[in-house]
């Protein structure tokens, strides 16, 4: 939600003079620079002052959805429409659609709701990546998560490690909302969330937070997302429920087999791998320590 206001808010300012080179850029650090003032404020919260994250942040968003909402019928709103909307961006503050884009490079693509915003998305996860795993501060991000009397005790400071993964988590969040500001409505409304954050909470579990898995497990609820509304036009009977529900589903097997399936599937891949299966990884990372 802040991040699609950054973003509308660069692009009614500056639509109409800016071109598209400069005011597409712009809008992308705007929302992502309202996405990280947002989003450090829970991360001080919890780490100076104990705060639960999951609650702070569920507060902090029914105060921008409050926020929104005020925004758009008292300041924002389009004059003369009686929708809580925003007057359209113009061309230039519009993300190009993946048909435009392919068209340069001579192939054709049928029309379709992709845009550049997926680009985006792309830069995101292969940043995520070498942040987390090929870099020192990703290291000690990773530190603190998993021990923070280890990082504490190896100079690593937890409290600023906290608010700074806070602060990029919400840029990354930020990000959403210039596919859908940007790329689909090309105008800010009130409604244009639409649960994906809570969407994004399943796609992290089931792609077990590294983000090759959340590539796919994204796609795949894509899929269902876009299949069971297809599915509901042309099947009588068929509902969104039944998405949901399989939504549910496979959120409830995924999250289970980490705690039920895995140690079996574990001990059967380093089986597998020379017959080290009957120490098992915990034995040999154990073994790896003390050597």
């Amino acid at each position: 939600m802040m991040g699609g206001l950054g973003a509308a808010l660069v692009g009614l300012a500056f639509g109409a003079h800016w071109p598209a080179a400069v005011l597409l850029p712009a809008m992308v650090l705007a929302a992502m620079a309202f996405g990280v003032l947002w989003a450090a404020v829970p991360g001080a919260l919890q780490a100076w002052r104990g705060s639960h994250i999951v609650i702070t942040t569920i507060m902090f968003n029914f105060i921008a959805s409050a926020l929104l909402i005020y925004l758009l019928v008292n300041v924002l709103k389009e004059p003369g429409n009686m929708s809580p909307e925003t007057r359209a961006f113009g061309p230039a503050a519009q993300m190009p659609g993946m048909h435009a884009m392919l068209a340069v490079l001579g192939i054709d693509w049928p029309r379709t709701p992709l845009n550049a915003s997926v680009l985006l998305a792309l830069a995101a996860l292969v940043g995520t990546w070498m942040l987390l795993w090929r870099s020192e501060p990703g290291y000690a991000l990773r530190t603190v998560g998993h021990s923070p009397d280890a990082a504490r005790y190896a100079g690593i400071r937890p409290r600023v490690q906290i608010v700074v993964a806070m602060s990029i988590s919400g840029a990354l969040a930020a990000l959403v909302g210039i596919n859908e500001i940007a790329g689909v409505h090309n105008r800010l409304i009130a409604e244009f969330v639409a649960g994906a954050g809570f969407t994004g909470i399943a796609v992290a579990l089931i792609g077990r937070n590294h983000p090759v898995g959340i590539a796919l497990a994204a796609l795949l609820f894509g899929a269902l997302y876009q299949g069971g509304a297809e599915l509901a036009f042309e099947i009588q009977g068929f509902s969104r429920d039944m998405v949901f529900t399989l939504q549910g589903l496979i959120v409830l097997f995924a999250g289970a087999m980490a705690q039920v399936a895995a140690p079996w599937l574990a001990r059967a891949w380093w089986a597998l791998r020379g017959g080290r299966g009957a120490r098992g990884p915990a034995a040999d990372a154990g073994a790896a320590a003390h050597g």
